[in-house]
């Protein structure tokens, strides 16, 4: 292949993107052509690229791959960061700056016309952002992790909360900021932060942050922070696919997530539009993993068995099936679609629940194939909360019960794992048992249950006589009453082993979480405070999952009013969002009576409906 490194690809406010281009020099142009827009530095191997048997590919070897089977490879820095110009602010150029690179590599005499657009996690974001402005040759995609469906409610924010992902993201990417880069001084005094004790001293403000060294990060990072309500800035293109859905580019689409990634909800969003709007093939592929994490079959603590890999089970490998996608939708060959069907999801659980060689519980799992999600023969199902802490398929039969709890701001109930990512050095995200670790941020570390904490409400079933599967979306309806102005309310499924040899108290595996600021309960544009003593209903919308609760399991949910350090923590003042000068204690009740009867409602998958996938 011949190599041209660093191009100058020029935007429309006169700012240059840093371009590799690698073309194939094995055949006569002009060729189908393959990009990769990223922030990550388009010199270095991709983490997405990280094989089952160990190899890290690098952007050379994948750009070989491409270029003997006639592709133009092309990977891009975006804006502001490593060798392209100009001032990096987080996802809001890209719809443009995606559109522009697109346009200018139509024009070029070895490009036909025909590209497609690959990547992880950021590099998927770039590629929805400027799928949504319609740009010139866009004709297939490879959406992995990423792409926001409607950044607002999954991704910078999340039922109003914030997601504190976006703070330990920021603080580790100013260390890789053209300004860090060029004065060691700058990223000696990041590096110096002790981001723990940052994370203790929330919310931050400007000049009170570990990222004040680098204005421009801290800035872009607040002014996401404060904006609660869901205003313009939150309808750029870049972030909000959801309001472009009708005019998107009628071309084939390949969806990665996982179960515990960060991005299910925007995954399976924008899956479903595209499937909606769209007459082109859509597949989806929902693996157990953390974001990315396609070839590691554990998340967290959890073992989900030798078939949870990608490689081997999927596809032969990830680059050899992206490699047969941009085959089938960008070469004008008559190549037969793949026999397999378009859905392939992991349906978690089923394992022995011992441990295995590595300290993890054995959860287990296997792929089901699938012409559609959620899958066919789904069904809705609620249970209902009492006030005995059960939860019951029957509605409450009393008059008035409930139960109340003590929210407070400066002991907030800890993360324990989940869908999420970018945490790292504070939190993980991933199946844990839900005990209070040393080793987890925010905890008493006494290993005692999360459950015990006063400031928790558990609510399970006896134990289950049949195996139950709960596949698709779910939702809690809470009927609440809090003496505060504004306070959050959070809900956790929870996989409750019973106790066995190997973990004599049983083992409480996470499953999904979801988080509901009360001000945005009926509205996301225009929040209303709470008034004390009134009963109102709030929904939260966890993420959608796929697990098999076995026969002798429980199956458990907890409410509680913080889920930290996932989520800023609520002060239940109702001061404007990232502000916390007023926290209040605030005493939160939970209504589960006959006229207000809150409840779970999940998706279930019946025995017979599973025999057939």
């Amino acid at each position: 292949m011949h190599i041209l490194r660093d191009q100058s690809v020029p935007m429309r406010d006169g700012v240059h993107l840093a371009t590799d281009i690698y073309l194939p020099t094995n055949a006569e142009g002009p060729f189908p052509v393959v990009i990769e827009r990223t922030p990550y530095d388009k010199s270095k191997p991709s983490r997405s690229e990280k094989q089952l048997d160990g190899q890290h590919i690098s952007r050379e070897a994948m750009a070989a791959r491409f270029t003997e089977q006639g592709f133009v490879a092309i990977f891009q820095d975006c804006r502001g960061r490593y060798a392209s110009e100009g001032v990096f602010t987080k996802y809001t150029a890209e719809g443009e700056d995606g559109f522009d690179t697109l346009a200018w590599i139509v024009d070029q005499t070895w490009s036909n016309g025909k590209i497609g657009s690959m990547g992880l996690s950021y590099a998927a974001h770039t590629q929805l952002a400027m799928a949504c402005l319609h740009p010139p040759g866009l004709s297939s995609m490879v959406l992995d992790s990423g792409g926001f469906s409607n950044a607002f409610q999954c991704g910078i924010r999340q039922g109003g909360a914030f997601e504190l992902k976006q703070a330990t993201w920021a603080w580790r990417q100013a260390k890789e900021s053209p300004a860090a880069l060029a004065d060691p001084q700058i990223r000696d005094a990041l590096e110096q932060e002790d981001i723990h004790q940052w994370f203790a001293r929330m919310p931050w403000q400007p000049g009170q942050s570990p990222i004040r060294h680098v204005p421009e990060y801290e800035a872009y990072l607040l002014e996401q922070w404060a904006q609660g309500s869901f205003s313009d800035y939150w309808r750029k293109p870049g972030i909000y696919a959801e309001g472009h859905y009708a005019d998107l580019p009628d071309i084939p689409v390949l969806f990665m997530s996982s179960w515990y990634d960060a991005y299910v909800s925007s995954t399976l969003a924008n899956y479903s539009a595209f499937k909606r709007h769209n007459s082109a093939p859509q597949h989806l592929i929902m693996g157990p993993w953390l974001h990315g994490d396609r070839n590691i079959s554990h998340s967290g603590d959890v073992e989900f068995g030798a078939t949870a890999p990608f490689d081997g089970q999927v596809a032969e490998d990830w680059l050899t099936c992206r490699l047969q996608w941009f085959e089938r939708s960008l070469k004008d060959t008559s190549q037969v679609a793949p026999a397999s069907a378009p859905v392939k999801v992991f349906l978690m659980g089923g394992g022995d629940g011992t441990t295995d060689e590595n300290g993890r519980l054995q959860h287990g799992g296997r792929w089901l194939h699938s012409q559609q999600w959620p899958l066919p023969g789904s069904e809705a199902m609620s249970l209902y909360l009492d006030h005995n802490r059960r939860l019951s398929p029957t509605p409450p039969g009393v008059r008035e019960a409930t139960l109340s709890y003590r929210a407070d701001p400066d002991n907030p109930v800890p993360t324990l794992g989940g869908a999420l990512t970018s945490g790292a050095p504070v939190f993980v995200g991933g199946a844990f048992d839900q005990r209070e670790r040393p080793d987890f941020f925010g905890t008493r570390g006494n290993n005692r249950p999360l459950a015990e904490r006063a400031d928790v409400l558990s609510f399970q079933t006896p134990p289950l006589t049949e195996d139950l599967i709960i596949a698709g979306p779910l939702q809690i309806e809470l009927w609440i009453e809090s003496d505060a102005p504004d306070t959050d309310f959070t809900a956790k499924l929870v996989d409750v082993y019973p106790p066995s040899a190997d973990y004599p108290e049983g083992y409480a595996m996470n499953i999904t979480d979801g988080i509901r600021r009360c001000r945005y309960r009926d509205s996301w544009e225009t929040p209303q405070p709470l008034t004390p003593g009134k009963r109102v209903k709030v929904v939260i919308e966890p993420f959608a999952t796929c697990n098999l609760f076995k026969r002798g399991h429980r199956l458990r949910l907890d409410i509680a009013s913080s889920n930290f350090p996932h989520f800023d923590v609520n002060p239940n003042s109702g001061e404007p969002e990232g502000q916390a000068r007023h926290k209040q204690i605030a005493t939160n009740t939970v209504y589960m009576c006959e006229d207000f009867a809150s409840r779970l409602v999940l998706t279930v998958l019946p025995a017979n409906a599973l025999a057939s996938l």
